[in-house]
């Protein structure tokens, strides 16, 4: 796990601590511990929600028409060189690796044809909503 997203994540138990207090147990009041949080927050974090909006918003992305200004620039490539230094992630990068790590494959081919994608919905899901199973979980994509 990457450093920023650890640090988020203690930040994030740092509020919920604050917010649900400690509890009373045995006489004595004691903080609550990391599974604790997590069990009360139902597995959802910080990182998770904001890998998943990225997801989504790739998806747009994807489908965009080729004359929008988020199409073109997500599509374009760079001229000229980066700096010496070691380069620095690109959100396309980012979120490839995302998908990766999830063993999410042929995703462009999900996302581009929408008919496909809804069929990889759930029953008692809303339409709009395609369950995309990968090795690790599920991962839901806004169509």
């Amino acid at each position: 796990m990457k450093k920023e997203e650890q640090a988020l994540l203690i930040f994030e138990r740092k509020i919920f601590r604050r917010i649900y207090g400690p509890k009373y147990e045995n006489g004595e009041w004691k903080n609550r511990t990391n599974q604790e949080l997590e069990e009360m927050n139902k597995g959802e974090n910080t990182v998770k929600w904001i890998k998943e909006q990225r997801i989504r918003w790739l998806g747009y992305l994807e489908r965009m028409e080729e004359d929008r200004m988020p199409k073109k620039i997500f599509t374009q490539e760079l001229e000229g060189t980066r700096r010496r230094e070691r380069p620095r992630k690109r959100w396309k990068e980012e979120v490839e690796r995302d998908l990766q790590v999830m063993g999410v494959r042929r995703w462009r081919e999900l996302v581009a044809d929408r008919k496909k994608l809804e069929g990889h919905c759930s029953t008692g899901q809303s339409p709009q909503w395609a369950v995309v199973p990968t090795e690790e979980e599920e991962i839901y994509i806004y169509v």
